[in-house]
C-alpha cells in the first residue's frame, strides 16, 4: 500500500442512505465537492459507481486563476460502509479529457458508519505527495467537509 498522507472525518446530521448518496452520485457530487470557496465545473463531474468506473471532478480556483481537474477509478465499493478509489490529479484539460489511468495515482479510502440519527465519514488519502505540504491538502478536504456539510444541511 502506498503512504499514508492524512485523513479527516466528521459526523452528519443525516441517515447512512443519505451521506452516501452524496458521495457516489454525480448531481450531488458536482454540487458540494469542492472548498468552500471553490465551484464544480458544471458537465465535468461523473460517478459511475461499479468497480472500474470513472469518477471525476473539476474544480475552479479563480483566486489562482486555473482548474484543478481530479480523476480516477472506483476499486471497491461496499455500500454504505467502505468506498475506495485511484485519483489522478492534473491542471491540464486535455490530460483530464484523456484520464490516462497510467499516470502517478493516489489511494482515496472513505470509511462510513450509521451512529444513531448520524453517519459518519472518514477520508483517508495514501500516496506520494509532490512538495510534501499535506497540511495544505489536509486543510483542502477539511473545506471540502464543511462544504459538504452546507450541501446537507440544504436538501
Amino acid at each position: 500500500m502506498q503512504p499514508f498522507l492524512y485523513s479527516v472525518e466528521r459526523e452528519y446530521p443525516v441517515s447512512i442512505n443519505r451521506l452516501w448518496q452524496a458521495w457516489t452520485t454525480t448531481s450531488e457530487l458536482e454540487t458540494w465537492y469542492h472548498g468552500i470557496e471553490h465551484r464544480c465545473v458544471p458537465g465535468l463531474t461523473s460517478s459511475e459507481l461499479h468497480i472500474g468506473g470513472l469518477w471525476s471532478v473539476a474544480i475552479d480556483v479563480p483566486q489562482f486563476n486555473f482548474v484543478a481537474y481530479f480523476y480516477g477509478q472506483y476499486t471497491k465499493i461496499d455500500a454504505n460502509r467502505q468506498l475506495q478509489h485511484t485519483m489522478h490529479y492534473t491542471d491540464s484539460v486535455d490530460a483530464f479529457n484523456l484520464k490516462d489511468m497510467a499516470t502517478p495515482s493516489h489511494l482515496v479510502i472513505l470509511d462510513f458508519e450509521e451512529r444513531g440519527s448520524a453517519s459518519w465519514v472518514k477520508f483517508s488519502q495514501y500516496g506520494e505527495l509532490p512538495g510534501g505540504d499535506v497540511s495544505k491538502t489536509q486543510a483542502g478536504m477539511e473545506s471540502y467537509f464543511d462544504s459538504l456539510g452546507q450541501f446537507l444541511n440544504s436538501n
